[in-house]
């Protein structure tokens, strides 16, 4: 969905949550959408958003609107988004053969939230809107038959996610400083990865080697890896800034 349809999108769904006093919401949204969304909603008066997609670890989310009389604690996104358990009666089907066998039942990816997968187990994630059908529907995953049952919010464990911490230090937090530190390159070479339009800032494609660079920022550099930034650290005798990041596994 390109940014200004969705922001079109977004805009409709807060009119209808204002004039019915009612929750709306968009269907799942990538990591560039969600950042996008939340973008527009902090210049937005009056815009309540929730981004939720079953679990607090989900990268795959949907935007909720919120009446005025509903806080954030009182909203109970199950209404909205289902968890569904499969599990392999053999073999161990992957995020792809998932991935294709829902998309082969006609449901689109947007309806599709986070797949977490666990060896002959997985963990589904999807719009309370297309429950019935993967129950019904789904019972065969790749080359393996699986079977479907409701899933339990309350004792979901988000599987561990891998990753490895790197140390480095900048003269300051622009992009291409960071970029070449998390990923061992020379910063030249950063900077040429950047004006190729390989790189992404918070999933979205960046060309500006002095973006600066905050805690909490996802740098991705296409064909050499993904990663998150940290807290900063202290500063070197020659007054470079120490940075900590997690690169994914």
């Amino acid at each position: 969905m390109e940014n200004d349809e969705l922001i079109r999108r977004c805009e409709d769904l807060l009119r209808r949550c204002e004039k019915n006093s009612c929750v709306t919401h968009t269907a799942f949204l990538t990591p560039a959408e969600q950042f996008a969304v939340e973008k527009w909603a902090r210049f937005t008066p009056e815009c309540s958003l929730l981004l939720f997609g079953g679990h607090g670890e989900c990268e795959r989310k949907s935007a909720f609107f919120l009446p005025y009389y509903m806080e954030k604690e009182e909203f109970d996104p199950s209404e909205y988004i289902s968890l569904l358990h499969a599990e392999a009666g053999f073999g161990e089907p992957g995020h792809r053969d998932y991935l294709g066998a829902v998309l082969g039942l006609g449901i689109k990816r947007e309806w599709l939230g986070d797949i977490w997968v666990t060896g002959s187990e997985a963990e589904l994630f999807c719009l309370h809107s297309v429950e019935r059908h993967l129950l019904d529907s789904l019972d065969k995953v790749g080359r393996y038959g699986v079977k479907m049952s409701r899933g339990s919010f309350s004792e979901l464990k988000a599987p561990q996610r891998r990753v490895r911490p790197v140390c480095f230090s900048v003269k300051s937090l622009r992009l291409d400083s960071v970029a070449a530190g998390m990923f061992n390159l020379s910063r030249s070479s950063a900077a040429e990865y950047i004006s190729a339009g390989e790189v992404s800032l918070n999933y979205s494609q960046c060309m500006k080697p002095d973006a600066p660079i905050h805690e909490g920022d996802v740098i991705s550099v296409r064909g050499i890896g993904k990663g998150v930034v940290g807290e900063p650290g202290g500063r070197s005798r020659k007054d470079r800034l120490f940075v900590n990041a997690e690169i994914y596994k």
